[in-house]
């Protein structure tokens, strides 16, 4: 589903890694890069002749003011998806506000009346929750789009400074560490711009889990066995669907077309990044080892996740074609 927290944002656990990534970022500028630039090189003494390094240091021109402001703005992106999205969704609302530490209870009352009036258009106080919850995701999803190219942006730095460091010392691992940390959180966050992209585009349906969790009130659980019945009927007599029902099924159904859609796109990317990366890994002359170790370890991560993306693509396309049996399960605590 799209969010696993619905009356609170969601507190990742990457915010204390970013936090990481600052003091091992930090550490890897002061040790190998210069405040003009360039990675700090070190002059032997006049007279005296050193020999040379087994591996040789790489010149990256990458400049570590730039590492040090993209690693802060990560960090400050991190405390805005945390913290913005509840506010902007409820000050941007113009059909009255929705207590974010009352929405699961306002959701259940709104959807007791909503099922009980047997109209297809939402109550009124239904879709005051549901509008909530599209520009919660909205924001959300925006939030995270950014964060994600930051991270990008700061990986690559990141990993030029790894390739460009000589020797195996403390420069060289901590680049390695953070580029390896970044490149993870990058990784979450696309995760996060998926999720709230397939919320934002289907958000009654991704409502659904806060009226199944802990559904013990009698006229809450009296409506959601009623729910049940109608769904299993409409499967196996061929019964007639109430309007309300018609909407939730639909919405479910969109709700997965808008996570195949979105996960058959990030396929597509990771298989042209694997090819390109397989391409740069071959023209790469040999004796280039650490070059060519990071660019076919990236080539079969994306192989990889692009492997993994695909299998997403196939559930959520299965469900969308028949999405009433889905929904029962759903109800029924088979998810």
């Amino acid at each position: 589903m799209a969010a696993n927290s619905y009356g609170s944002p969601e507190r990742p656990s990457s915010k204390m890694a970013i936090r990481r990534v600052v003091r091992i970022t930090n550490r890897a500028i002061s040790l190998g890069i210069g405040s003009c630039g360039c990675m700090r090189a070190v002059r032997p003494a006049e007279g005296i002749s050193l020999p040379s390094p087994a591996t040789p240091s790489r010149s990256t021109g990458i400049s570590g003011r730039a590492v040090a402001m993209l690693a802060a703005l990560a960090v400050a992106l991190v405390a805005a998806f945390v913290v913005a999205p509840r506010t902007l969704a409820a000050s941007s609302s113009s059909s009255g506000s929705v207590d974010e530490r009352n929405l699961r209870e306002a959701l259940r009352a709104a959807f007791v009346e909503y099922w009980s009036s047997g109209d297809r258009d939402f109550s009124p106080g239904l879709a005051r929750v549901v509008d909530y919850w599209f520009r919660y995701h909205v924001a959300k999803a925006v939030i995270a789009a950014i964060l994600l190219i930051v991270l990008v942006a700061l990986g690559v730095l990141l990993w030029k400074a790894f390739l460009g460091a000589g020797g195996l010392g403390v420069r060289r691992r901590a680049a390695l560490a953070s580029a390896v940390l970044v490149t993870m959180l990058a990784l979450f966050s696309l995760v996060m711009v998926m999720a709230n992209v397939q919320g934002a585009v289907a958000p009654f349906a991704s409502l659904f889990p806060m009226l199944t969790v802990g559904a013990t009130d009698g006229e809450l659980a009296d409506t959601l066995d009623q729910v049940r019945q109608r769904l299993a009927d409409s499967l196996s007599a061929g019964g007639q669907t109430p309007p309300a029902l018609e909407v939730m099924i639909s919405d479910f159904s969109r709700y997965h077309v808008a996570m195949a859609v979105v996960a058959a796109i990030v396929a597509v990317v990771l298989i042209g990044m694997s090819v390109v990366l397989w391409k740069r890994f071959a023209r790469t002359e040999s004796s280039d080892r650490r070059t060519r170790r990071v660019l076919g370890s990236f080539g079969v991560l994306a192989a990889l996740l692009s492997l993994a993306v695909i299998v997403v693509v196939v559930a959520n396309t299965t469900t969308a074609a028949d999405p009433a049996p889905a929904l029962l399960a759903f109800f029924d605590g088979g998810w």
